[in-house]
């Protein structure tokens, strides 16, 4: 791999420190997780533990008040090489930001310390099914009753959604296409539950559900911000999810580079190892090219966020780049796997299902290049 210049003498302690426990406590159960449809809670509180949840957080709530990115980076990098369906990055980076930066001290208060522990998990209600990437078309309704607010709806594809103690649900609340607010809903709630665990053809062991809203009864305290300013929130937000999710991409394809070296230098054909054929040599030399140029970007957009220049363009090319590189790099090693490379009991097998939605959420590649085309001043017509 390409030599980093982010990261610090100290980043590489925290990533001994994350692989050791991640060595320890998760991939010796992600059989376990994959059979089950989803990680332990057990796991979560051991992350907890170790202070590797919402590190962003006051003191006050259990955090440690250090808002490092390349943090999450480390964290994101060593879980999502391996299948263990631990969406970390989607409790830390994806949802927790928005309690952080949005909420109340009363919000903040009541759920940090929680979301700090790994004793309340985290999940987002934006898809709908009628809606995926067009965010602003969410049907879900909040309606203000003076007292109270009163949501409806149902949503879809919500990963955590089994587990999760505090969901954070996208509803409209006026006429405008943009009147969107995000409201807390705990676990418990009444009128709140799920419909189905979705069954996926990949990350089988990430929980994925069907939630639904009905009649649910809110305090007016549980929005978060301004009712009709969430859409809002979601956009600023956006850039860093797809920005972890890049991370997440990048890594896994990585790992599927990884293996498969190892693989072709001690399969044989023919009387010698399948990496010595020119085909081989040629396939990996590109895809080494490929990450590296990858990692690179990434690791350029991850100084531009920390420095607050992270554009959303920026971050709809890291996605789609990412995404894309990752869907190449999985499908050329299953090939070089040959036959075992169709076999469930490989990895490499298994992380081809799971790079698939890749180019699927956080917006789709197509989304992405809509994004990027417009910047250059080449979008539509009114």
């Amino acid at each position: 791999m390409i030599r980093r210049r982010i990261f610090e003498q100290e980043h590489a302690m925290f990533r001994d420190t994350v692989r050791k426990w991640a060595e320890a406590e998760v991939y010796p159960h992600a059989e376990q997780f994959r059979k089950d449809g989803m990680v332990s809670r057990e796991i979560w509180k051991s992350a907890g533990a170790q202070g590797f949840l919402a590190m962003y957080a006051d003191e006050a709530y259990g955090g440690l008040g250090l808002d490092d990115f390349r943090m999450d980076m480390i964290l994101s990098e060593e879980l999502s090489a391996r299948e263990n369906g631990f969406y970390l990055p989607l409790h830390n980076r994806i949802v927790g930001p928005y309690l952080h930066r949005f909420g109340s001290e009363a919000q903040k208060a009541r759920f940090m310390p929680g979301v700090v522990s790994g004793d309340t998990i985290l999940a987002i209600a934006m898809t709908e099914p009628d809606t995926g990437s067009d965010l602003a078309a969410v049907r879900t309704r909040a309606e203000d009753k003076g007292d109270h607010w009163l949501l409806n709806g149902a949503k879809t594809f919500i990963s955590n959604g089994i587990l999760a103690g505090l969901v954070l649900v996208a509803a409209r609340t006026g006429e405008g296409r943009y009147d969107i607010g995000l409201f807390l809903v705990p676990d418990g709630t009444p009128g709140f539950s799920r419909g189905r665990k979705l069954e996926k053809i990949g990350l089988k062991s990430q929980d994925t559900a069907e939630l639904v809203f009905d009649n649910v009864k809110l305090p007016k305290e549980a929005v978060l911000g301004d009712p009709r300013g969430g859409f809002a929130m979601m956009m600023k937000n956006l850039a860093e999810e797809r920005l972890m999710g890049s991370v997440q991409f990048v890594s896994h394809a990585q790992r599927a580079f990884d293996i498969t070296l190892d693989y072709i230098t001690e399969r044989k054909a023919f009387g010698q190892p399948i990496g010595k054929f020119q085909n081989s040599r040629f396939a990996m030399a590109a895809l080494k090219t490929k990450l590296d140029g990858a990692w690179t970007f990434v690791d350029h957009c991850a100084a531009e966020h920390m420095e607050g220049n992270l554009t959303a363009e920026i971050a709809a090319q890291a996605k789609l780049l990412t995404s894309e590189v990752e869907g190449e790099v999985v499908d050329t090693c299953v090939q070089l796997h040959g036959g075992a490379g169709f076999m469930e009991e490989y990895e490499i097998a298994r992380m081809y299902c799971s790079a698939r939605v890749s180019r699927i959420y956080a917006g789709t590649s197509e989304i992405m290049k809509e994004i990027i085309g417009r910047s250059l001043g080449l979008g539509e017509r009114a």
